[in-house]
C-alpha cells in the first residue's frame, strides 16, 4: 500500500506553470516581507524618512516612507500580476521614485538625508521578477526606469565619494538582479523550446500510429460487411446479428479514435504521448529494464486483457514506464522491482513498487506531472509515496467502460 504522507505528490507536481513561474513557496516569501519590513525600521531608525529644515521636520519623511511601503506592497502583489501589469506597475513605481530623487536634491540646501534601503531593496526585487516574466516589449521600458532608480537615488543629494559608493554598491545589486531574471527566463524559454520539440515528435509518431489503429478497425468492418453481403442471398437470417457486430466494432473503434485525437487535442498542449501500445510492450518493457538495470523486476498480470480500449492499455504502458525510468534514476540500492497490472470489472490498476532509497518526486515537468496529465485525460488517477516496508510506489487506476475524454 502507498503511504498517505505524499500521495498528493503527483497533484502537486501537475500544477501547470502556462508560461508563468510558480508562486514562491509561503515560508520565502514571508521572510522576503519580514527582510523588506526590516529594512524599513532600521531605514527609520537612521533617519532616512525624516528631514531637517530649520530644525523643524520636511514633508519629504512621510513621502520616502511612502515609496518605501508602496515598493513592499507591489512585492507582495506581484506573483498576482500578469506579464503587462506587472511591467507597468514597476515602472509607474520607478518613476514616482525618480521624481522624489529630484525633489530631494532641490532640497539640498535643507540637509535632506536620502539614503534608504527598503525602497532600492523592492525595487530590486521587482526588477528581478520583471526581467524573468514580464512581456518583453513592456519590461526594455520598466527594466531601465528602475534600474535608474536605484543607482540615482544616493547621489540625488550629493556626489561625494560615500554616496558615489553607495551608488556602485547599488548598481550591483541591480545588476545582480537582473542577471538572476533573465537567466531564469532563459533557462524556462530553453524548457518550453524542449518540451515542444518533444511534444512534436511524440504527437507525429502517435498519428502515425493513429493511421494504423484505425486501418485495422476498418479493415475488419470492410471484412464482416462483405461477409453479410455474402450471407444475405443464402442465408439472410444471419444478417442481423452480422449487421450487430459490424455496428458494435464501429462503434469501438469510433470511441478509442475519440478518445485518442482527444489526447492530441490537449488544450494546453503540454501532455507527453507516447505510442499505441499494449500489454505485451509492458512485458518488454520489464525484461528490458531487467537486462539493463542490474535489478531483479516482476510482472504480475491477473483478469483479462484482450478487449481493453486502446488508450487504456496505452496510458498502462506508459505508467509502468514513466515508473521504471523513475526507479532506474532515484531509487539508491534497488534489488528488486515489482509491477503488477490487474484487470477488475470496468478499471484496471497498475502498481509499480521498489524496495529501494526513495527520492522519486521530480519538479522537472516531465515525471509525475507529465503522468499525471496523461492518466487524468481518460478519467484515471496516480498516486505516488513510499511503500509499506520500504521502498516507493506508484499506483494509477484507469477506468475501462467510461476511459476516456469527451470529444465533441
Amino acid at each position: 500500500m502507498l503511504g498517505t504522507a505524499d500521495t498528493a505528490a503527483a497533484t502537486t507536481a501537475a500544477t501547470r506553470e502556462n508560461g508563468h513561474p510558480r508562486v514562491l513557496p509561503v515560508t520565502v516569501r514571508l521572510l522576503l516581507l519580514v527582510a523588506l519590513a526590516g529594512l524599513v525600521v532600521l531605514d527609520g531608525v537612521g533617519g532616512g524618512f525624516y528631514s531637517i529644515r530649520d530644525h523643524g521636520p520636511s514633508a519629504l519623511g512621510p513621502a520616502k516612507l511612502g515609496g518605501a511601503l508602496l515598493g513592499i506592497a507591489l512585492v507582495v502583489a506581484s506573483p498576482r500580476l500578469g506579464g503587462r501589469a506587472l511591467p507597468a506597475a514597476g515602472c509607474t513605481l520607478a518613476v514616482g521614485s525618480l521624481c522624489l530623487s529630484v525633489v530631494l536634491h532641490l532640497e539640498l540646501s535643507a540637509g535632506s538625508q536620502a539614503l534608504g534601503f527598503a525602497e532600492p531593496a523592492a525595487l530590486a526585487w521587482l526588477l528581478l521578477v520583471i526581467a524573468r516574466r514580464g512581456v518583453p516589449s513592456w519590461a526594455a521600458v520598466a527594466v531601465p526606469a528602475l534600474f535608474l532608480a536605484i543607482v540615482l537615488r544616493p547621489v540625488s543629494i550629493s556626489a561625494r565619494q560615500s554616496t558615489t559608493i553607495m551608488a556602485l554598491l547599488f548598481a550591483l545589486g541591480a545588476v545582480t538582479a537582473l542577471g538572476i531574471g533573465l537567466g531564469m527566463r532563459l533557462l524556462l524559454a530553453d524548457r518550453r523550446r524542449q518540451a515542444a520539440a518533444l511534444r512534436l515528435e511524440q504527437r507525429t509518431e502517435f498519428a502515425r500510429d493513429l493511421h494504423d489503429f484505425v486501418a485495422h478497425h476498418v479493415t475488419g468492418i470492410v471484412v464482416q460487411a462483405q461477409g453479410a453481403q455474402v450471407m444475405a442471398g443464402r442465408r439472410p437470417e444471419l444478417v442481423p446479428p452480422a449487421l450487430r457486430r459490424i455496428e458494435q466494432a464501429g462503434s469501438e473503434a469510433l470511441t478509442s479514435m475519440r478518445n485518442m485525437v482527444g489526447m492530441l487535442r490537449d488544450a494546453d498542449g503540454e501532455v507527453a504521448l507516447t505510442p499505441l501500445a499494449g500489454i505485451g510492450e509492458v512485458r518488454s518493457l520489464v525484461e528490458e529494464f531487467s537486462a539493463v538495470s542490474g535489478a531483479r523486476a516482476r510482472l504480475d498480470l491477473e483478469g483479462a486483457f484482450d478487449d481493453l480500449p486502446v488508450e487504456v492499455t496505452t496510458t498502462a504502458h506508459r505508467v509502468v514506464m514513466e515508473a521504471l525510468t523513475n526507479v532506474r534514476k532515484h531509487a539508491h540500492g534497488c534489488t528488486e522491482v515489482r509491477v503488477r497490472v490487474d484487470r477488475s470489472g470496468d478499471r484496471v490498476t497498475v502498481r509499480v513498487s521498489d524496495d529501494g532509497q526513495p527520492g522519486h518526486v521530480s519538479h522537472s515537468g516531465f515525471g509525475l506531472k507529465g503522468l499525471a496529465e496523461r492518466v487524468g485525460l481518460i478519467g484515471g488517477s496516480v498516486r505516488a509515496g513510499p511503500v509499506t516496508g520500504g521502498g516507493w510506489g506508484v499506483e494509477a487506476t484507469l477506468p475501462v467502460s467510461t476511459a476516456g475524454v469527451a470529444v465533441p
